[in-house]
């Protein structure tokens, strides 16, 4: 835009969408702010660098230092936000979201058009009170839905960075998220809140950043990456750089995509979403619109076709790239190497209150890693919940109806709040 700044960092905030306020109030010196949101077509490539969204974009005059020993400048976070900041700005909750989610954590997804994928614990009235609280999610570090990523322009060649951008850690999503929330003006989150990859971020915030976060909510998630699952990621990987359409990772440059490759890693991965006795009970051996086997490598089965549903429809939002570089930062989070090989050295001295969730079926991310960090916390003396939820629904119960989850998140935000003084809504008469 050939804007000058007295401030290196020049953020672009989209005011229509604002913080509850529908104004650029929390718009620092030398925001750049962009009167009402960008009209783009609803397509995945046209979110990577002009997203639907808001966004704050850091010049080269504020670098992100990665653990990779890189620095990446420029870059921006994308984010979206519900609910509205008190006047003490107390009651900020930070959502942090899975490999494949994105900052439409509870309104309509631009490309999909798809509700909000935890818009059944997000919202007015629901456990996580938009009534209440000022809740924001950002898109990643690494991401495809506006924040920099692997599909972003590299301003240094016009192109897209491909495998030219650096590999990521969660530190580093972590970093580029506190970026935003000191843009915003929010010197302590009152929660940050995340499931899976979410609450592995959740647990880097309280071990990075332990002055900053009032509370924490580590649902269905793991203090490191066990080789289990650094093996499910790898097949998922090899499947997209097998693909010919990956060329190397330079896809961009000759229109191409490796969609059959990232369909079958989405497929793989889909699988760990799930238990066994959900699939037996949703599909069993039932067969697909026909009456017989066809003898044949067509989806006979009802689960071969949902499988493929998955894959195909994955593939419409979703970078391979990102998926390569995103599923690494998870294979390299562990939080106990991280601080000389016991995991309770990660919280010391922390004043952070936890609710850590987990869910009887999920064997992407069991209970006994919920309770190494449990033990952890214990450890140091923190205070700290633990809920084991029953569920036949497999890893992905944190983000389906599950009464149980939203009863626990709700009681512990509310008593939360009461000691943190936010006030409750007061109804109309």
């Amino acid at each position: 835009m050939g804007i000058a700044s007295p401030n290196p960092e020049v953020k672009w905030t989209l005011a229509a969408d604002g913080p509850g306020t529908g104004d650029s109030s929390l718009a620092g010196s030398g925001d750049v702010v962009l009167e009402g949101p960008v009209a783009l077509p609803l397509l995945a490539s046209r979110e990577v660098d002009r997203p639907s969204s808001p966004v704050v974009r850091f010049t080269d005059y504020a670098p992100l230092q990665l653990d990779c020993q890189q620095t990446l400048a420029p870059f921006q976070i994308a984010y979206k936000t519900y609910g509205t900041l008190n006047a003490d700005k107390s009651n900020a909750i930070l959502v942090c979201h899975a490999l494949t989610g994105d900052q439409y954590v509870a309104s309509p997804h631009p490309v999909t058009g798809k509700e909000g994928w935890w818009k059944t614990l997000i919202g007015p009235g629901l456990a996580v009170d938009t009534d209440r609280f000022f809740v924001i999610c950002p898109n990643i570090l690494g991401g495809c839905m506006g924040s920099t990523g692997p599909a972003s322009t590299n301003p240094e060649t016009g192109k897209p960075y491909g495998l030219t951008f650096p590999v990521i850690t969660i530190g580093d999503m972590v970093n580029a998220q506190v970026r935003l929330i000191d843009h915003l003006g929010i010197s302590e989150l009152f929660s940050v809140i995340g499931g899976s990859m979410g609450g592995m971020q959740v647990l880097e915030w309280a071990a990075r950043y332990r002055d900053r976060v009032y509370s924490a909510v580590p649902i269905a998630t793991s203090p490191w990456h066990s080789a289990q699952n650094i093996a499910f990621h790898e097949v998922g990987r090899q499947a997209v750089m097998a693909d010919p359409d990956w060329r190397g990772g330079n896809y961009y440059e000759h229109g191409a995509s490796p969609r059959n490759g990232l369909a079958v890693a989405r497929m793989a991965a889909h699988i760990t979403y799930l238990s066994e006795e959900a699939l037996q009970a949703k599909f069993g051996r039932n067969l697909q619109s026909r009456n017989a086997h066809t003898f044949s490598f067509d989806a006979d089965f009802q689960v071969e076709s949902y499988l493929r549903h998955q894959g195909s429809t994955f593939v419409d939002r979703f970078d391979a790239n990102s998926y390569l570089y995103i599923t690494r930062a998870m294979d390299y989070f562990d939080l106990k190497a991280a601080h000389g090989n016991v995991l309770a050295n990660a919280f010391r001295g922390t004043r952070t209150r936890f609710c850590v969730v987990s869910f009887t079926s999920d064997w992407l991310y069991p209970t006994r890693d919920s309770r190494d960090i449990v033990k952890a916390l214990n450890a140091v003396a923190a205070n700290v919940s633990f809920v084991e939820i029953e569920s036949n629904k497999g890893h992905d119960a944190f983000l389906l109806d599950e009464p149980e989850l939203f009863a626990t998140v709700r009681g512990f935000l509310n008593s939360a709040a009461e000691r943190r003084g936010i006030r409750p809504v007061r109804k109309a008469a």
